[in-house]
């Protein structure tokens, strides 16, 4: 069995992986390739080209690296015509998945894409390419799938993988005390993005904010989770030109247990503040862009709320701030509000953990069995041809 992958970033990676394990325990044999990160390849997969490769996020920031996107799809494209895997799944990552999932649909090979893009709030003409591209949409999200079969494409809600990984309850100073720090004292966690466009846009203001914080509540200590030696790097510069002398403790990853161990969570937009929902820990999340990103986002973009909590709920659970919102003062004061505000806490936590449930199906498995499904069926349909000569 051959299958073909490929997740655009670390979130796309961690479903990838889950996915892998998931598909070896019935097929343990399977070639599995494309573009993946540390758990994909910590599973048996072969990766063409670095994760890295793809993280690429915005408009405009697209449009800077198209040539070498570009030239990466069209080698994966013609590696997968030359040695047609017997599905391939593109994993988020849609303005560069979904065109080559249609190259390969067009020749014959099986496509799924999980992680619906976000059609619901822009760009709803994809709706029409999508439909050409994939034999089936596998979501993360109910109200994905509802979407989808109101246009009559083929679709499964399978869950999310965090929501299965992650205990319903989670231990505040068990955290504490696997990352060293005292178990006593009140931590608001920093989490920059993983990007590094994003800790650019994010990494000065969020330092901001934390000194202002900190004149009004010198108890407070902080955490910050860095994706990489690089992202790490580029925070460090920007601590000692904004805030040297911060009560600061740096990690190398360790993001879910740096947002497990704090009391508050100040963070990017994106999937990292589905994983503080289902930590049930209060967070306030912002967003910046390049101005002209968000402009265009601004003229195209029709939805109520940005972050993932409040998507799935519906509802403003959770503050947030975008683009000319992210100052201090602002970011601080909805901080201040989660921590002087206990009751509320345990009330949003309460409706986080009503979300958690809801998303928390065995993803990885129903993933697998989709993935299973469509191979068996394009096997059907081979034998049928052949009963037909």
């Amino acid at each position: 069995m051959r299958i073909g992958i490929l997740a655009g970033e670390l979130s796309g990676d961690l479903l990838g992986g889950g996915l892998i394990n998931a598909l070896r325990a019935s097929h343990p044999e399977a070639f599995i390739e494309g573009i993946g990160g540390p758990k994909m390849l910590a599973a048996g997969f072969h990766s063409h080209y670095p994760l890295e490769t793809l993280s690429v996020m915005g408009l405009v920031e697209i449009f800077k690296h198209y040539p070498r996107l570009k030239k990466c799809r069209d080698s994966l494209r013609d590696h997968f015509l030359q040695h047609p895997p017997d599905v391939f799944i593109g994993i988020d990552a849609p303005d560069f998945n979904i065109g080559l999932e249609q190259a390969l649909k067009a020749a014959g090979i099986p496509t799924i894409h999980y992680v619906s893009p976000s059609v619901w709030a822009w760009r709803q003409y994809r709706l029409r390419k999508i439909a050409r591209a994939c034999d089936l949409m596998l979501t993360v999200f109910p109200f994905e799938a509802d979407y989808y079969r109101q246009h009559n494409i083929p679709v499964r809600f399978v869950g999310h993988s965090l929501a299965d990984e992650i205990p319903l309850q989670t231990d505040k100073h068990a955290a504490r005390m696997r990352l060293g720090l005292p178990t006593e004292g009140v931590w608001v966690a920093l989490l920059p993005g993983s990007r590094r466009n994003e800790v650019r846009q994010l990494g000065i203001p969020f330092l901001q904010t934390a000194r202002w914080l900190l004149a009004q509540r010198p108890d407070l200590r902080f955490i910050v989770p860095l994706a990489n030696v690089h992202l790490k790097q580029l925070f460090t510069q920007q601590v000692t030109e904004i805030a040297p002398y911060l009560p600061l403790t740096l990690l190398a990853g360790q993001s879910h247990e740096a947002m497990a161990a704090a009391d508050v969570v100040l963070m990017t937009s994106g999937t990292a503040t589905l994983e503080a929902m289902l930590l049930k820990r209060p967070m306030v999340v912002a967003y910046r862009m390049a101005e002209l990103t968000y402009w265009l986002a601004k003229a195209l973009v029709h939805i109520p709320y940005f972050s993932l909590p409040n998507l799935l709920a519906q509802d403003k659970l959770v503050p947030e701030f975008l683009q000319h919102q992210v100052v201090p003062e602002q970011l601080g004061t909805a901080v201040l509000h989660w921590l002087e505000n206990p009751a509320q806490v345990e009330a949003l936590q309460n409706r986080f953990t009503e979300l958690h449930h809801h998303l928390r199906l065995s993803a990885s498995q129903q993933a697998a069995q989709a993935v299973l499904s469509i191979i068996e069926e394009k096997e059907g349909k081979r034998g049928e041809r052949k009963g037909e000569r």
